[in-house]
């Protein structure tokens, strides 16, 4: 029987491009955010958000620029902000290997969850014709807590998730990808970046 620490698994190579910035303390370890730029085969790339453990680095050096690859879970957190609470994500890194160069780390980003649909798969088309389906998965994690991750699922899968019931568990594999939006907040446009999961492959777990 697989442990939950299965049901989560990232793996990325890329450009840390953004300093190291305190986030939090827990039971005495301190935790730092920093940002990865992955890029895509296309050209673009994806801005993906770290969570890593003092342990794994030397808080006074400067990462920035550093070509690395990293294993980890991808998790989300709430954030309480005013009247609102939003639902955050980040990669927690278990694993941290700084790299040579860019031709050692090539271009890398995988994810593999196993979860449960927690809300009933949207299923649409882009004004091209092709088809989308937004899934809400989640994915339990070891002393009873749980994550929620997004994913969007594309063709024949996106038509086969839209079938499924809230309850049914999937595997998916895919990436994560990054987009920015615009969101009015006191009668002005402020510029957010959202997070999800691109899903490659999907199956019902029976």
């Amino acid at each position: 029987m697989e442990g939950k620490s299965d049901n989560n698994k990232v793996m990325l190579a890329g450009k840390i491009v953004a300093p190291l910035k305190f986030q939090m303390e827990h039971k005495g370890e301190a935790f730092y955010r920093t940002i990865l730029q992955v890029n895509r085969q296309s050209g673009q790339c994806d801005l993906i958000p770290l969570l890593l453990s003092e342990r794994l680095l030397d808080d006074t050096k400067n990462y920035e620029g550093q070509i690395v690859c990293v294993t980890g879970q991808f998790r989300s957190y709430n954030s309480h902000e005013k009247t609102k609470t939003c639902l955050l994500l980040h990669t927690f890194v278990k694993e941290l290997d700084i790299l040579d160069s860019d031709e050692e780390a090539g271009s890398m980003n995988e994810i593999f969850l196993q979860g449960f649909l927690c809300k009933a798969p949207v299923y649409r088309k882009t004004p091209l014709g092709r088809e989308i389906a937004d899934v809400l998965l989640a994915v339990n994690r070891e002393y009873g807590r749980t994550d929620y991750i997004p994913c969007i699922v594309w063709g024949r899968n996106a038509r086969y998730v839209s079938r499924l019931k809230v309850g049914d568990q999937v595997q998916v594999t895919g990436r994560i990808q990054s987009r920015e939006y615009e969101k009015m907040e006191e009668s002005e446009k402020v510029k957010k970046r959202a997070y999800e999961v691109s899903v490659f492959r999907l199956n019902l777990v029976e």
